[in-house]
C-alpha cells in the first residue's frame, strides 16, 4: 500500500535530497496546461490571421501570464512542500480544475478585447478563485506545520489573498478595456512581487534546484507540443491544397526541425547545477521563463497562421505569416542567451557571434518569403537558426560552456 494514503506533516522537503524527480502527479498536473496553451495559441492565431494584431498581442500577454503564473505558483510550492499525501493530491486536483476553467475563459477574453468595450476576464478569474482556494489551503497547512518558515508562508497567503480580491474587484467594476489593462498590469506586478517579498524578507522556502529545473524543462516540452501541432496543421493545409508535394515536405521538415532545435538549445544548459550552487539566481531564472514559455506558444500560433495562409483562409499574406514565426523564435533564442548569461554571470565573443548568426538566419527567412519564396522555404531557413546554435555549441561552444559552468559552480 502506498504511503501516500497517510497524511504527513508539511514541514518542507530537503532541498539537497538525492535523486529528486518530478512525480507522476506533477506530470498529470502539467497535462492540464496543454489545453490552456492550445486555447491561447489558437485564439492568438485566429486574430493574427484577421490582421487584428492589437487584440492578438493583448489577449496573448494577459492569458499567457495568467496560465504560466498559475503553473509557477504551484510548482515552486510543490518543490518545497510536496508531501504527496491525500491532502496534497486533492488540493492538486482542485488546482487542475481551476486551470481548465481558466482555459475555458481564454476565448471570451480575446473576443472582449476585440470588441473593445470591456475586458471579459470573468471565467479566467473564476478559475483563479478555484485554484487559489487550494493554494492558500496548502500555504496555511505549511504555516501550521513548518514553524521555522511560518512568516514566509503567511506572507504568501497575504499576497495571494490581496491579489485575488483585486482580480475579483475588476470583474464587478466593469471598466473600459484601456483602464482595465492598466489595473491588470499593476495587479500582475503585485503578483510577481509576492514571492520576492516573502522569500527575501522572511526567509527562503526549501525548493530543490534540480527538481525545479526539471519541472521547467518538462513544461518546455509540453509547450513545444504547440509547435508540433502548428506544424501538423500547416502540413495538412499544404496536402489539402495540392496533395503531397515538395512544399509539404519542406513544411514538415522545417516545423519539426524548429521544435527539435529549440528543444536541443534549451536542454544544452544544465540549469539545475548552477541553481544548486547559486540559489539566489532562482528568481531571475524563474521569472524570465514566463516570457520564454510565451515565445514557444507564439511559435505555435505563428505556424497556425501559416497553415491558414497556405489554405487561403487568412486575411494576411505569407510575409506576415513568416514574421509571426520568426519573431517568437527570435524572442525564445534571445531569452535563452540572456538566461545563460545571467545564470553563469559571464559572456564571451563566441556567444555574441552565435547570436548574430541567429538574427541573420531569421532575417534571411523573412526576406526570402518577402521576395517570393514559399512559406515552406521560409520555415526551413528559420529552422536553421536554432540548428546553427546547436551545431556551434556541440562542435566548439561546449568547451566554452563547460569552462564557464565550472567557474559559475565553483
Amino acid at each position: 500500500m502506498s504511503s501516500s494514503h497517510h497524511v504527513r506533516r508539511m514541514t518542507g522537503r530537503d532541498p539537497h535530497e538525492a535523486h529528486r524527480a518530478a512525480t507522476p502527479l506533477e506530470l498529470l498536473f502539467d497535462l492540464t496546461f496543454v489545453v490552456a496553451f492550445s486555447q491561447i495559441s489558437s485564439q492568438s492565431a485566429h486574430f493574427l490571421e484577421l490582421d487584428h494584431v492589437g487584440t492578438a498581442l493583448m489577449g496573448f500577454a494577459f492569458a499567457t501570464f495568467a496560465v504560466t503564473w498559475a503553473w509557477i505558483n504551484y510548482s515552486w510550492l510543490a518543490s518545497a512542500y510536496d508531501t504527496d499525501d491525500v491532502y496534497f493530491r486533492v488540493a492538486t486536483l482542485v488546482v487542475m480544475v481551476g486551470v481548465l476553467v481558466v482555459a475555458l475563459g481564454v476565448p471570451p477574453l480575446f473576443a472582449s478585447i476585440d470588441e473593445g468595450v470591456f475586458l471579459d476576464n470573468t471565467v479566467i478569474v473564476a478559475g483563479y478563485v478555484i485554484m487559489r482556494i487550494a493554494t492558500i489551503a496548502l500555504w496555511v497547512r505549511a504555516a501550521v506545520h513548518d514553524e521555522a518558515r511560518r512568516r514566509t508562508c503567511i506572507a504568501y497567503i497575504v499576497n495571494i489573498s490581496i491579489a485575488q480580491i483585486g482580480w475579483i474587484a475588476l470583474i464587478f467594476l466593469s471598466m473600459p478595456v484601456g483602464i482595465t489593462l492598466i489595473f491588470t498590469t499593476l495587479l500582475m506586478l503585485f503578483e510577481l512581487a509576492g514571492p520576492l517579498f516573502a522569500e527575501l524578507r522572511f526567509g527562503r522556502t526549501p525548493w530543490h534546484a534540480h527538481h525545479i529545473a526539471e519541472r521547467y524543462g518538462l513544461l518546455v516540452i509540453i509547450t513545444l507540443g504547440e509547435v508540433i501541432l502548428g506544424t501538423i496543421l500547416a502540413i495538412s493545409a499544404v496536402v489539402t491544397e495540392g496533395g503531397w508535394t515538395l512544399e509539404a515536405g519542406l513544411v514538415a521538415i522545417g516545423g519539426t526541425a524548429l521544435a527539435f532545435g529549440m528543444w536541443w538549445m534549451y536542454f544544452a544548459i544544465p540549469f539545475g547545477a548552477v541553481l544548486a550552487r547559486h540559489r539566489e539566481r532562482g528568481f531571475v531564472w524563474g521569472y524570465l521563463q514566463i516570457a520564454l514559455f510565451a515565445s514557444l506558444i507564439g511559435v505555435g500560433a505563428g505556424l497556425h497562421v501559416a497553415a491558414n495562409v497556405i489554405s487561403h483562409h487568412a486575411h494576411v499574406d505569407a510575409t506576415f505569416a513568416i514574421l509571426t514565426i520568426a519573431i517568437p523564435v527570435l524572442a525564445f533564442e534571445t531569452l535563452l542567451f540572456a538566461l545563460y548569461a545571467l545564470l553563469v554571470m559571464q559572456w564571451d565573443w563566441f556567444h555574441l557571434w552565435l547570436y548574430l548568426g541567429v538574427i541573420a538566419f531569421l532575417t534571411a527567412g523573412v526576406v526570402a518569403v518577402a521576395l517570393g519564396a514559399s512559406l515552406g522555404v521560409g520555415i526551413i531557413i528559420v529552422a536553421v537558426s536554432p540548428a546553427m546554435v546547436v551545431v556551434g555549441y556541440e562542435t566548439i561552444g561546449w568547451r566554452h560552456g563547460a569552462a564557464m559552468l565550472e567557474r559559475a559552480t565553483s
